[in-house]
């Protein structure tokens, strides 16, 4: 009986690599679009699957180094899920963050949500070395004001140090949008007034 479960215990290890690992995999696409071989050798490794080769191919095609293409492969899979955020390292590259910087986003394993908010806040119009700031910020935890919020208090007119400022002093997304709200109210008041409506003199 030890025997027959020892062998049990054996042949369901066996299987669970069996499925974990993908030999099936069709990578000649990836030769066709350029990768080099050793590239394939390391996301064969990897066990990149089927699904995230065509992904792969939309990196390359966008400019990402095959090198960042496996570092990202690699960091999902320690996440335990398939690499699946290739618009986000799209956008993020077409956005003129570095490729160290995309790689330590993804390792938050956050590149959707901290990815796309680092995009908008150039979409925002703020400055290169205030979006490094605020990314600083998410990717270490600290509490930072949304980028709607940021949106929202820039369309009032505030200027980039102003919100920075705010930011700094601990300024909340409540805060902010309370602060947006009366901002805009105000600036509605400001334009509106009694205009003077005068008729001809009768003659």
């Amino acid at each position: 009986m030890r025997v027959s479960r020892w062998f049990l215990a054996l042949a369901a290890a066996a299987l669970l690599a069996g499925c974990q690992s993908h030999p099936f995999t069709d990578y000649r696409p990836m030769t066709e679009a350029g990768f080099y071989s050793g590239t394939i050798e390391d996301l064969k490794k990897l066990n990149a699957t089927d699904p995230e080769v065509p992904e792969l191919i939309r990196l390359k095609s966008a400019g990402v180094s095959e090198a960042t293409i496996v570092a990202l492969v690699r960091i999902a899979h320690e996440h335990q899920h398939s690499f699946s955020s290739t618009d986000a390292v799209r956008n993020l590259a077409g956005a003129n963050f570095s490729e160290p910087r995309i790689l330590q986003i993804a390792q938050t394993d956050k590149l959707d949500s901290i990815g796309g908010d680092a995009v908008m806040l150039h979409v925002v119009g703020l400055s290169d070395p205030t979006v490094e700031w605020l990314l600083d910020r998410r990717l270490k935890g600290v509490p930072t004001m949304s980028v709607n919020t940021i949106a929202d208090l820039k369309n009032t007119g505030l200027s980039e140090k102003d919100i920075v400022s705010r930011i700094q002093n601990g300024m909340t997304d409540a805060q902010g949008q309370a602060e947006a709200a009366a901002r805009q109210k105000m600036l509605a008041h400001s334009h509106t007034g009694f205009t003077s409506i005068r008729g001809r003199k009768p003659r």
